[in-house]
């Protein structure tokens, strides 16, 4: 089993694909990992710190203009670390919705206040399934299969919301 912490996973696969700034890292996480695998800047820099502290990755500053920068690259272990973890046979698996603990809930609300919470969440899953479009088509990825799988399960989750919404309506 990986004793990479989640946050290096991301981190290390990240730095794998290229050289990376930790803002970089944030920016890339922030449009891509976050809708499942979430990493804050206060997670971020700690731990570019600490696995370059384990020599798997390495940095070097490369100033772009009066901006100073810290680039790093994945080394030889780290290669070997995240490439040990892809092929882990051990997976987490976690969801953090809040809407849906929200739905858990939901008889501590009145009837209309649950429904009008599904109403919202139906509305946030139909308009992310559209953003991850628009990034497909931004980026020109439309074969890409976690984003596909990112596509399909917000439209079902759409639909899920919907059936309950109407069945809450004529309840």
């Amino acid at each position: 089993m990986s004793t990479l912490t989640p946050t290096a996973r991301v981190i290390l696969g990240l730095v794998a694909s290229g050289p990376r700034t930790g803002y970089d890292v944030k920016r890339i996480a922030d449009s891509s990992t976050r809708f499942f695998w979430g990493a804050s800047y206060g997670q971020i820099y700690p731990e570019l710190r600490r696995l370059e502290g384990e020599g798997l990755i390495e940095s070097s500053e490369e100033p772009r203009g009066r901006v100073r920068r810290r680039v790093y690259r994945i080394t030889p272990a780290g290669t070997r670390a995240v490439r040990e973890w892809l092929l882990d046979t051990e997976t987490a698996f976690e969801i953090r919705d809040e809407g849906l603990l929200r739905l858990f809930f939901g008889d501590l609300l009145e009837p209309e206040d649950v429904l009008e919470l599904v109403r919202r969440r139906r509305t946030w899953f139909e308009l992310t399934a559209v953003y991850f479009r628009e990034i497909g088509d931004e980026l020109d990825v439309q074969d890409d299969e976690v984003l596909r799988y990112g596509i399909e399960l917000m439209e079902w989750n759409a639909t899920w919301f919907a059936r309950l919404e109407k069945r809450l309506s004529q309840g």
